[in-house]
């Protein structure tokens, strides 16, 4: 299996996941840096990295989300079956830029109509907000989701 030590820079596919021993796993995705060149529908190539350095790891769990980009330096093995992404065993790490919006880790985003809800395992409220963004209330408990929003609907005479 060919192996190179190299520098990748790529968009952090989908929040790291924890592995055995304390590995953590995630995709990277890649462009080419000539992809003025190339035609519109050309694929971007995906590498599978994975680390098992305790700094990193815990970077990559508590600090990185889908759409981060990130200057990864490691070993990286071209896969034994052609088609398969290849792997990047990573050892260095920095963060180049921050996606826009953060990713809700421990939190579900709900659509009641023109509201939207936030549910969160460690707390019983919900907030709740119009579509737009402005602030509705909050439910004592997801069974009082509807109530609120009906109260919100009286008193704007149904604007939501």
């Amino acid at each position: 299996m060919d192996t190179t030590h190299c520098t990748v820079d790529g968009w952090v596919d989908a929040i790291p996941v924890l592995g055995p021993h304390g590995s953590v796993t995630f995709d990277l995705i890649v462009r080419p840096s000539d992809i003025d060149v190339l035609p519109e529908d050309a694929p971007d190539t995906i590498i599978t990295c994975t680390s098992g350095d305790p700094r990193i790891t815990h970077e990559l769990l508590n600090r990185i989300q889908p759409g981060d980009l990130l200057r990864l330096t490691g070993t990286l093995a071209q896969p034994p079956t052609p088609g398969d992404p290849a792997r990047l065993s990573v050892d260095g790490l920095e963060v180049r830029d921050t996606a826009l919006l953060p990713v809700l880790r421990e939190m579900v985003l709900d659509r009641y109509g023109d509201y939207c809800v936030v549910f969160d395992a460690d707390h019983d409220q919900v907030p709740v907000f119009t579509a737009d963004g402005a602030w509705v209330g909050l439910a004592d408990h997801p069974d009082a989701i509807t109530t609120l929003i009906d109260i919100h609907h009286r008193v704007t005479g149904g604007d939501a």
